[in-house]
């Protein structure tokens, strides 16, 4: 036997010990990765935990932190920038409460309403005038000015109807009464390829106006009288707001839009405006509180999860063209 403790047994060679070796190398290697995995495991469920409860407190904390009172008498801004859309400051679910807010405070001594929209959905813009109207009736004595900001067209300028006058600048796009309904057609190009549409429905009209079908005339005049109804909605509102102030033209429900100057002169729009200029001079009181109500950013995250996860059943469920007030 060797004196030596570490060398090997006679006739043993030097590398015996290899295999073992590398398997505890192997064993350690596994171990270690299993454990930095877990731990961005741990990472990251900490971290969604972290973003949902960030988001719940700013929810609660926002919401109900928000009221604006002891303020003294103001004017109250409201802004509708971008599309008339089911989502965004345009939304009924957005505007409505902001009214809601603006017109039964104590201190607003009237509401402007600032409009930068090129139009959208008949039904958010039909949901907003409703809920104007109402308010109207039940605070008479706080008037509801529009002022128009590069464009109020179509939803925009359906909900701007509705207010007591409406303001533009001389360069603002003003009008667009009309509705449309657009979409796309597909069968010529799949003929060429040589792509058959195989549609299966449960109700003659289930597939009404499938792109990658042909076009039915049934289909066409139910869709036409669809959006001439939604059309004459949107005439009556514009009557009704403006009243004897319009100037009627055989152009003006045809989809046409004009300048802020020009709708002066038809009697779309009462004068020339700012918020600043409508608060000083028409409403005599400059002090302007916004009761815009602005999405966060833990709403935008929580939107995003659920629009992710929606999607898909809804473009299962409808996949038509929709009207569109624009």
């Amino acid at each position: 036997m060797s004196d030596n403790p570490s060398s090997p047994p006679p006739g043993e060679p030097i590398n015996a010990n290899w295999e073992r070796e590398t398997l505890e190398k192997l064993l350690f290697a596994t171990v270690k990765e299993q454990r930095a995995a877990r731990r961005w495991s741990i990472f990251f469920k900490l971290l969604t935990l972290g973003v949902i409860i960030f988001a719940l407190w700013a929810y609660f904390d926002f919401s109900t932190g928000t009221d604006i009172e002891a303020l003294g008498r103001h004017t109250a801004l409201i802004e509708i920038n971008g599309s008339i859309e089911s989502e965004g400051s345009g939304s009924a679910d957005n505007v409505i409460p902001s009214l809601n807010k603006a017109f039964s405070d104590a201190g607003s001594a009237a509401i402007v309403l600032r409009i930068n929209s090129p139009g959208g959905s008949p039904v958010q813009a039909g949901m907003i005038v409703d809920e104007i109207v109402r308010l109207r009736k039940g605070y008479p004595n706080k008037p509801l000015y529009v002022v128009v900001d590069e464009i109020c067209a179509s939803g925009g300028y359906y909900i701007a109807a509705a207010a007591d006058k409406i303001y533009v600048n001389k360069a603002s796009i003003v009008g667009s009464i009309g509705v449309l309904m657009d979409g796309f057609g597909f069968t010529g190009t799949m003929e060429k390829l040589g792509v058959e549409r195989r549609l299966l429905t449960a109700g003659e009209n289930k597939g009404f106006l499938d792109p990658f079908s042909p076009q039915s005339d049934k289909h066409k005049a139910h869709a036409q009288a669809m959006i001439n109804e939604i059309h004459q909605q949107f005439i009556s509102v514009v009557r009704t707001g403006r009243g004897k102030r319009l100037k009627e033209t055989p152009d003006m429900f045809s989809g046409l839009f004009w300048s802020g100057a020009k709708a002066i002169e038809m009697g779309l729009a009462d004068g020339y405006g700012s918020v600043d200029s409508v608060a000083r001079e028409v409403v005599k009181v400059e002090d302007i509180v916004d009761y815009t109500a602005h999405e966060g950013l833990p709403e935008r995250v929580l939107k995003k999860f659920g629009a992710a996860v929606g999607a898909g059943a809804v473009k299962s469920v409808y996949h038509g063209a929709r009207p569109a007030l624009r």
